[in-house]
């Protein structure tokens, strides 16, 4: 059974039934090759939280907003056309996962990627959705 999901006007399929195996035959080598380095619960849950952080189209517009350069709480709101009140809520969450990071300039914040790694994330996903749109 197959379903369709909208991204950027674009159909993608999308099966609801995932592959599975014939055989309930379960390969022990590959277990113990793999089982040392699965994550502990506890960092699974620090990155699911990471993740739904980015899950918000509000916030990931704020992000390519700030991937372009540092902005102000005020231009960011313009420039993504949300009021500023929306705008620091979201800027809240980003913040609490350190994906963003702020400086007092005056009476102004402004606020920036919090590294070089929120930036490498933020170019591999774009450019990954990009290639997937080429098929």
């Amino acid at each position: 059974m197959a379903a369709t999901e909208a991204s950027n006007s674009q159909s993608v399929p999308v099966s609801l039934d995932a592959p599975s195996c014939e055989d309930a035959l379960v390969h022990l080598d590959n277990v113990r090759q793999v089982q040392p380095d699965i994550i502990e619960t506890e960092k699974a849950q620090r990155m699911a939280d990471f993740f739904s952080a980015l899950s918000d189209p509000h916030r990931l517009k704020l992000l390519s907003a700030l991937a372009q350069q540092e902005l102000c709480v005020c231009d960011l709101a313009a420039a993504v056309k949300m009021g500023e009140s929306a705008v620091s809520h979201q800027l809240r969450v980003l913040r609490s996962q350190r994906l963003v990071k702020y400086r007092r300039q005056g009476r102004n914040v402004c606020y920036s990627l919090a590294d070089d790694h929120i930036m490498t994330l933020y170019r591999e996903v774009a450019d990954h959705l990009d290639e997937q749109s080429a098929f």
